[in-house]
């Protein structure tokens, strides 16, 4: 935590400084792209290591258009929770698409601190497997399945991307993730969507550390 802590601080720091460093600067406003940006999460595949409920990874691109950027994030999602009564296990894919608008406006280099909108999409499966004796009933058995169940939200987005070295950028997001509708599920009512996470929660915040590889496509003036 104190590593993730340290990182964050640096990056605000890097942020600032480039800031400070072309405050004079006039950055013309062109809205024709100047690079593609593709990236991971580098939480996700860390938590698949050392998390045995999750397995999951998350990509990202975005374009900008000067002080837009287009974003589309694609990625996998499953989750297994056991106990002596019951198995629980789901497993699917999602995708948000939105906008983050960029206040940094004076940076040629692009660094970010950024506000956006995503509208969130995923389509799972999930399975309940319920092993129980009661003392008066005696055993009580059920398998419960929702298949191709279809989810969706949105997300209120902040958070920072910083050019480190050359062609690669670091940064954070920060989710604010709501309105989670899902498709008809007469089994049983889902329990963690895709992408999203706890299908009770009316709104449940999210959190990814990234890195870019940012491809340039036009000469920035």
């Amino acid at each position: 935590m104190k590593y993730f802590y340290n990182i964050t601080f640096l990056l605000f720091s890097l942020a600032a400084s480039a800031q400070e460093d072309i405050d004079t600067l006039q950055v013309k406003q062109d809205f024709k792209p100047t690079g593609i940006r593709f990236g991971t999460d580098l939480l996700s595949i860390a938590r698949s290591s050392y998390d045995k409920t999750f397995k999951g990874w998350e990509v990202s691109a975005d374009v900008d258009f000067y002080r837009y950027y287009f974003v589309v994030d694609y990625g996998s999602w499953g989750r297994e929770f056991r106990s002596d009564t019951s198995n629980y296990s789901n497993n699917g894919s999602y995708f948000r698409v939105g906008a983050d608008v960029n206040f940094l406006t004076k940076d040629p280099d692009r660094n970010m601190f950024f506000f956006g909108l995503r509208y969130g999409r995923g389509t799972f499966d999930e399975n309940l497997s319920i092993v129980n004796s009661d003392p008066v009933w005696g055993p009580l058995d059920g398998d419960f399945r929702n298949e191709r169940v279809r989810a969706s939200w949105f997300e209120l987005t902040t958070g920072l991307r910083v050019k480190i070295w050359k062609m690669i950028w670091m940064g954070y997001t920060a989710r604010l993730k709501f309105a989670l509708n899902t498709s008809s599920t007469p089994d049983m009512l889902p329990f963690d969507v895709p992408g999203y996470g706890r299908a009770d929660e009316e709104s449940y915040w999210g959190f990814n550390y990234q890195i870019f590889v940012r491809i340039p496509v036009k000469k920035q003036l």
